[in-house]
């Protein structure tokens, strides 16, 4: 690309990094994305169904820079209706609808997913104690476009200022064309009395899909790893702890979060919960995050407590994640009341 006398011309060289090169889009209560992680955690409720929205604004000081947001549901197929079975074989099926602005909206994606999961009870101990393996797939169609008429060039400037009328002179620009992207994970489960653990990894972009503004064929959608963990357990008849951790490496980029929250039942019998946490983002924020579930509803909300470099900026950037949780009924006999899933 030519050199810009207009500093839109350097933002449109960070957007085709990002756009050629950039990595997913992610998010701090990763808990409440789960088929954004992995595909085999599709289904993997305590309930019949789950339906999911999540909204990320970030950096939104002094511009909504990043804006994410999503909805998925998810659900148990061809099972047994009939309630307090435990279920030794499950199949699940979940889809989700995403969408990703970047540069205040120059730059637009949409996301559409399609998970098929299947999870099995591959032991049981004398003491009761479950041992469970799952295998999920996932197909992504995927559709991104610029708008260049938000952004000036210098073939554009006329002496006095640009004129978005006239040719940008780059004629190696042009919008992508829509990609399919195909992913795989795998999911093990030990359920005990009062505790539950998940450990589960998975790919994304198997199929390395190409995606560039720049008309060249050797630009694909980088391969996308994923390893995660869960862990909780009831403290006592008011407490339940819940940690986890997320490991994504992309483009030559990795970071990690981890963290944990307590859960306060604030009845006796255990409908309503407080739950209060905080997570470390690697180098780039602390993440304290506040969520009330109520029966089948879940609500939380984080904010991203910048510490990387960028707190030191004049105006100090600001992000918020709101996620809101609907599940179905009928849960199965013998496993907690996971606040999470």
């Amino acid at each position: 690309m030519r050199k810009s006398n207009h500093i839109a011309a350097i933002v449109l060289s960070l957007i085709m990094i990002k756009t050629s090169y950039g990595q997913d889009p992610v998010f701090s209560q990763f808990f409440s994305s789960p088929l954004n992680v992995n595909p085999a955690l599709t289904a993997r409720i305590n309930e019949d169904w789950r339906l999911i929205s999540n909204i990320r604004d970030q950096w939104n000081n002094p511009a909504s820079a990043y804006a994410t947001g999503t909805v998925s549901f998810d659900a148990k197929i061809l099972q047994k209706n009939t309630p307090n079975i435990d279920e030794k074989n499950i199949v699940g099926i979940g889809g989700m609808l995403m969408y990703d602005y970047a540069m205040d909206g120059i730059v637009k994606s949409a996301y559409a997913s399609l998970n098929l999961s299947y999870n099995i009870l591959v032991a049981e101990d004398f003491y009761g104690n479950k041992h469970r393996l799952g295998l999920g797939f996932g197909g992504t169609y995927a559709d991104r476009n610029v708008d260049f008429s938000r952004l000036n060039f210098q073939q554009q400037f006329t002496g006095t200022g640009f004129d978005t009328n006239l040719p940008t002179g780059e004629s190696a620009l042009s919008n992508m064309t829509p990609y399919f992207s195909a992913s795989a994970g795998i999911l093990y489960t030990f359920i005990a009395e009062k505790s539950n653990l998940e450990i589960g990894a998975a790919v994304y972009h198997l199929n390395k899909p190409k995606q560039t503004v720049l008309k060249d064929p050797l630009q694909f959608v980088p391969e996308r790893d994923v390893v995660h963990a869960n862990f909780e357990t009831f403290i006592n008849k008011y407490l339940v702890l819940n940690t986890n951790g997320i490991y994504q490496y992309q483009a030559g980029v990795n970071y990690f979060s981890v963290g944990g929250a307590l859960g306060f039942y604030l009845d006796q019998d255990g409908q309503s919960i407080l739950n209060i946490g905080l997570w470390y983002w690697s180098g780039n924020a602390v993440v304290p995050y506040i969520g009330v579930a109520y029966n089948d509803f879940q609500f939380g909300l984080s904010y991203d407590a910048t510490i990387s470099k960028l707190s030191q900026s004049a105006s100090r950037p600001t992000t918020f994640e709101l996620s809101i949780i609907f599940r179905g009924k009928n849960k199965p006999f013998g496993e907690i009341p996971d606040p999470w899933h």
